[in-house]
């Protein structure tokens, strides 16, 4: 079972990769983990996204073995506040592989996402699975694309449908061209700017959008 949580609080990087939080987890049944946390290697990053009241501050990910009340219990420990969700992942892109607690050379961009209410779920995963991840692979630079929709929620919280993560190069943080591999190329640019927006607005991700810039980080505890 996969596990998501929005975390909110100070000083959050430090403790949800600490050692001691890692042990909790690891003896409550979580078998792998990723942290990935708004620091201070992606502030830089342009475009970012908030339908919170304050932004999300990190997001974790855990595969378990056991039940989510031990899991989201260790992370109310450590944070001001936390949504969680039971998703079901895709992976288009499979991200590479890194050692354990080495950050991802990479800006982890994650997206929660709404379904509008003009869109069945059916309707819109078809839109979103089908007919837009071809277009988002073509169109972006990324080196990992994971997908992850929400089955049921698990705390209290605001509604989140999906929750996605495209790993871009550092360079995407600032420059268009390296966000969306357009090699210099005004005129591709705008191409691909064109197409990835007509997809994202096809399935409704352009509004009620969270995008979260994030440094990631894994480790396998089991």
């Amino acid at each position: 079972m996969k596990l998501m949580y929005a975390l909110w609080g100070g000083g959050l990087g430090e403790r949800l990769r600490g050692e001691e939080l890692r042990k909790e987890l690891g003896a409550a049944g979580v078998t792998a983990y990723q942290v990935n946390v708004r620091d201070a290697d992606v502030e830089d990053a342009q475009v970012r996204h908030t339908t919170y009241d304050a932004p999300i501050d990190a997001i974790v990910s855990v595969w378990t073995e056991g039940e989510h009340e031990a899991v989201t219990g260790l992370l109310r420990a450590v944070a001001e506040d936390v949504n969680g969700w039971i998703v079901d992942e895709r992976r288009p892109i499979e991200p590479p592989a890194v050692e354990d607690g080495v950050r991802t050379e990479a800006l982890a961009n994650i997206a929660l996402l709404r379904i509008p209410e003009d869109l069945t779920r059916e309707e819109w995963l078809y839109r979103w699975h089908v007919l837009h991840t071809p277009v988002a692979i073509e169109t972006q630079d990324t080196f990992g694309y994971v997908q992850n929709t929400v089955t049921r929620a698990i705390t209290e919280g605001e509604r989140v449908d999906a929750l996605v993560e495209e790993l871009f190069p550092m360079a995407a943080m600032t420059s268009a061209h390296a966000f969306y591999g357009s090699g210099g190329d005004d005129a591709e640019l705008q191409r691909r700017v064109t197409a990835m927006m007509e997809s994202v607005v096809r399935f409704g991700a352009h509004l009620n959008l969270d995008l979260v810039p994030t440094s990631r980080y894994v480790y396998t505890l089991g």
